[in-house]
């Protein structure tokens, strides 16, 4: 059977294959196939894409290669940034794209620039001012779909008869419940210190909802639970569900105690209804092993009578490489945590799902990344978003995806969506956002 498209290079590598893996997923229902051979190449009567130092015929779609996808080190990128059809790109290039796609792509998706010498933010993360993207101001846009939208249309007219695949825009809420309530089920010890807290601090407001919440004559203000599943329903999504799940609680781990009964029913009940994940701890992300992490894992796998493939960070944390290899060795081959944890954008520079390309050993991994643009936590804390800002970014971010066919993942708390006063306006700008945007398109 004749390829869809055979690109040729003058030799191939890890790196050239993973992103024209990418790109075909991306574009094609059928594979691009790659050959080094040059007779085969020009003997092909089909669409051609020449990623090489030559050109050959004007038949050819011809991208003149960089050395990016061709080295197996790890090294400072000269990039120059240019304007190109009102967006950025780098690593000029000449042929029918004036840029490296292939290259560029390449750099973003991999993360390269996380493996360099870098500063860490005040959680150790990386921060997101080293980036690319923030310092050339396109943190905020899916550039590499951007780009393949462009790419597409370029082969399109060269190769009118190349057949795409028919790309499909994708919305999935996410919701990270690292404290299922804020009074119930946290054990008498807990409550104690919360009313004695309270009282020092004259908080008597908060000392007369923890007892009517106690006594069951008012609900728990982080239980925004039942609401969520209407609204799921009612706009026809599938929702992911991230437990965190520490056994101890400390530190930043302040969840429910897995010896709640009312916890482990709420895990269960998710895990009949929706996909569920874990959200590893703190405690694992900065222990020396896997310990905590596979021990987080199997006490999911436990309660809800079957494996755990997707997991996200607990305050975004993690540092490549180490993390993600903890993953794979943990089984945990479905990743929600590539974005920011101070900023709201595309870490990534991408609203696709992709594999996992470990740059040190220059590999593609088995795990798959589901970048997200959103998180309440970000907008509310780090940006200092009113509900009505956030409503305007989640909008932005909705239309760009959306125009370029890509997958949107958000990230919520339950805690946001309840009836804490800290959070007043932000389930009914959430309820807004979802009726108004969402739902049209389900049902258009």
């Amino acid at each position: 059977m004749s390829p869809v498209l055979l690109l040729y290079t003058n030799t191939t590598s890890p790196r050239l294959r993973y992103i024209v893996d990418f790109i075909s997923s991306e574009l094609f229902t059928d594979p691009i196939t790659i050959t080094t051979d040059k007779d085969q190449f020009t003997r092909h009567t089909g669409p051609r894409l020449n990623y090489s130092d030559t050109d050959f015929s004007e038949e050819e779609f011809f991208i003149k290669a960089t050395s990016l996808l061709f080295e197996d080190t790890i090294v400072p990128q000269h990039i120059e940034c240019f304007e190109l059809n009102y967006a950025k790109a780098f690593f000029a290039t000449r042929g029918d794209c004036p840029f490296d796609i292939l290259a560029a792509s390449f750099y973003l998706l991999s993360r390269y620039e996380e493996y360099l010498p870098h500063e860490k933010d005040e959680y150790g993360r990386y921060a997101h001012t080293n980036s690319l993207a923030w310092k050339e101001k396109f943190l905020h846009l899916p550039l590499v779909n951007s780009w393949l939208s462009d790419f597409r249309k370029a082969l399109q007219l060269k190769f009118p008869a190349l057949p795409f695949k028919r790309p499909r825009f994708e919305f999935v809420p996410s919701y990270d419940i690292d404290i299922a309530w804020s009074y119930r089920h946290k054990g008498w010890r807990r409550n104690a210190g919360g009313f004695l807290r309270s009282l020092q601090n004259g908080q008597w407001a908060q000392v007369k909802e923890r007892w009517q919440v106690l006594r069951q004559k008012q609900k728990d203000p982080f239980d925004s639970y039942e609401w969520l599943d209407a609204l799921h329903l009612y706009c026809k999504v599938k929702p992911v569900y991230f437990f965190l799940v520490a056994g101890e609680q400390k530190g930043y781990d302040k969840n429910i105690p897995t010896s709640s009964k009312a916890f482990r029913e709420l895990v269960q009940y998710y895990a009949q209804v929706y996909k569920i994940g874990l959200h590893p701890s703190w405690q694992s992300s900065v222990a020396p092993d896997t310990t905590i992490l596979k021990e987080e894992k199997e006490w999911m796998e436990v309660i809800i009578d079957r494996p755990i493939a997707h997991s996200r960070q607990h305050y975004i944390k993690f540092e490549l490489p180490d993390t993600f290899r903890r993953l794979i060795s943990a089984g945990l081959l479905k990743d929600y945590s590539m974005g920011y944890g101070a900023i709201n954008g595309f870490r990534a520079s991408v609203a696709s799902s992709f594999y996992w390309f470990d740059l040190q050993k220059n590999e593609t991994t088995a795990l798959r990344l589901f970048p997200f643009c959103y998180m309440d936590a970000n907008s509310f804390y780090e940006q200092k978003h009113t509900p009505q800002q956030a409503y305007e970014e989640l909008v932005h971010f909705y239309n760009t995806i959306k125009k370029h066919h890509g997958l949107m993942v958000t990230i919520w708390h339950n805690h946001f969506l309840g009836t804490d006063p800290l959070f007043a306006g932000w389930k009914e700008m959430y309820e807004i956002f979802m009726k108004e945007n969402v739902y049209w398109d389900a049902y258009s």
